[in-house]
């Protein structure tokens, strides 16, 4: 799984910036995707609201269409039943993303937490490990939190 991101990866980076750029971008997509996944998971109860949520975010976030955001939490779901750990999608949107699309990814993590109006205590210290592993300082993350749930 995280060699198939890191060949994905590798091959796009290895080629010209415009090649580069579809690999490069669904590599960024699918690891985004597989920590929201993470995040409906970690109270294990399934809630469709969560879900709905993922979709969402995905679809606004990375403006998709239908189709597009339905295959990418497919592929996500796939890729969060073989993953073993996370750090390998972190590090890869660490690498990879700015500071501010970093808060963009916290935000759709907390947004997601929140979406069944019960931050459970698994989803909390998950988004708050994947903000570690992104280094999304902790000022940081409470003021994402704090916006996305309206305090």
């Amino acid at each position: 799984m995280l060699k198939t991101l890191r060949d994905k990866l590798s091959s796009a980076l290895g080629q010209s910036e415009d090649e580069a750029s579809p690999a490069r971008e669904h590599a960024l997509r699918l690891a985004t995707a597989t920590l929201l996944i993470e995040i409906v998971r970690a109270d294990y109860r399934e809630d469709l609201t969560e879900n709905e949520a993922v979709f969402a975010q995905l679809k606004q976030h990375f403006e998709l269409d239908e189709d597009e955001a339905l295959l990418l939490v497919q592929q996500a779901e796939q890729e969060a039943d073989r993953a073993v750990t996370l750090q390998g999608f972190t590090r890869l949107l660490h690498e990879h993303l700015s500071t501010q699309e970093k808060h963009a990814v916290i935000e759709m993590c907390w947004s997601v937490a929140v979406a069944d109006d019960h931050l459970d205590k698994h989803e909390d210290h998950l988004v708050r490990k994947l903000a570690d592993l992104l280094y999304v300082s902790h000022a940081d993350l409470i003021r994402i939190r704090n916006a996305v749930m309206g305090s």
